[in-house]
Order: C-alpha cells, then sequence, then structure tokens
C-alpha cells in the first residue's frame, strides 16, 4: 500500500488501522505491533506511533506498558456509557439545524444522504449505510457553528462506527428502522419542532444502543 501527503501520513495510517478495527478484521485485544505495521504498510516507526497515539485517543486501542497497543475490548459498560454521550451530541445538532435553518435548500444535503442511505439500505450495504450515518452529523456542524462539539464527534466516531457495525452485520433489517427514524427526524426538523426532535433522537439512541448490547452479547 502507498500512501500520499506526508504531512498526513499517520492520519492515513490510523485510518486505515481504524477501518480494520472497525469491521472486526483485528480482533478485541488482538496485539498491534509496531514492527509489523511498519513493514506491511512500507511508513517509518515514528509514524505508525503517532497513528497509534490518534488510535487511543480515539478509543479504538490501548495502549499498556510493556505490552505496547492492542485493540480495545468491547464490554456493555463502555456501550451504554458511549451511546448516552452520543445520544445528547445528536440532539444539540438536531437542534441546531433547526433553529438555524432559513430556506429549505439548506437541508438539501440532509435529502441527499437520506437517499443514500435509502441505496444502502436496499443493497444491504453496511460499510456504506455506517458511513452515511455519521456524515448526517457532518452536514450539521455548519448550523452549529461549535467547534468543541465537532471535534468531540469526530473523535467519538470511529468508535461508535465499530459498535454500528457491529450491529448491523449481525441484523441487517434494523438498517430500515434506522430509516424510518432517521425520516421522522427529518420531519421533526422543518417542523422546527425541539421536542419531537428530542424524542426521536433518544428513540434512536436507545434503540441503537439495545442492538449494539445484544449484538455483543452473541459475539
Amino acid at each position: 500500500m502507498t500512501f500520499k501527503a506526508p504531512d498526513s501520513l499517520a492520519e492515513q495510517i490510523a485510518h486505515h488501522l481504524a477501518e480494520r478495527i472497525i469491521r472486526g478484521e483485528l480482533k478485541p485485544g488482538e496485539r498491534i505491533q509496531e514492527q509489523k505495521v511498519t513493514a506491511a504498510l512500507n511508513v517509518s516507526r515514528g509514524s505508525v506511533r503517532e497513528a497509534l497515539l490518534i488510535l487511543e485517543r480515539r478509543h479504538l486501542i490501548v495502549i499498556l506498558p510493556r505490552r505496547g497497543a492492542q485493540v480495545s475490548v468491547l464490554t456493555p459498560h463502555n456501550v451504554t456509557s458511549l451511546c448516552a454521550l452520543m445520544s445528547e451530541l445528536y440532539i444539540l445538532l438536531g437542534l441546531a439545524v433547526a433553529k438555524s435553518w432559513t430556506e429549505e435548500l439548506e437541508l438539501a444535503p440532509f435529502l441527499q444522504i437520506q437517499q443514500r442511505l435509502i441505496a444502502s439500505c436496499e443493497r444491504q450495504d453496511v460499510k456504506s449505510f455506517v458511513e452515511d450515518s455519521f456524515n448526517v452529523m457532518r452536514a450539521a456542524y455548519p448550523f452549529a457553528n461549535n467547534p468543541y462539539l465537532e471535534e468531540t464527534v469526530e473523535n467519538l466516531q470511529p468508535s461508535m462506527s465499530r459498535f454500528y457495525y457491529l450491529a448491523l452485520e449481525q441484523r441487517q433489517a434494523e438498517m430500515s428502522e434506522y430509516l424510518t427514524l432517521f425520516g421522522q427526524l427529518l420531519e421533526a426538523v422543518v417542523a422546527r419542532d425541539l421536542a419531537r426532535i428530542r424524542a426521536v433522537l433518544t428513540r434512536y439512541a436507545e434503540r441503537s444502543c439495545q442492538s449494539i448490547l445484544s449484538a455483543l452479547a452473541a459475539s
């Protein structure tokens, strides 16, 4: 594999390893050896070390004294803790969009993402579905105009993607349930119904958490 843009090499390596963790190719508890990654990707050991620090910050690995980097283990406590936090972040973004949009044309990106989600659901394409689920939040960033909120979501996104991927790989039929909730969310945003936005996103987070915990118990 050849990487470009040396100034972002560590981020590219981190993204590559994150994708393998999210898809389950690197298993919980599995050791990630700097030397092997360096040789496999033909990059410097310093860049790999920096990439591992990025992954640790995003909660995909833990770096232990004298034992090195290991893929973080999924636990019910981790799932419920992250889902509770993400629920509040989703609500902040949803409310920001509802309060800030002035013309319906500004909501076009969300409608485009909705169509892509529908297509991914029809193809049973879990990877694309998960990616576009987070693109919904990224489309909301300009409305929130809050760099701290954006940074927090981006740092937590890989761990949440890992959870979603696990759940949807085991129960792909649930994609249609998430689509229904997203449709309800868009309707609430257009109506500027703040109470309904909170209710829909709370229900979405609770449903996601239940699905992830069920998938975790079955894995």
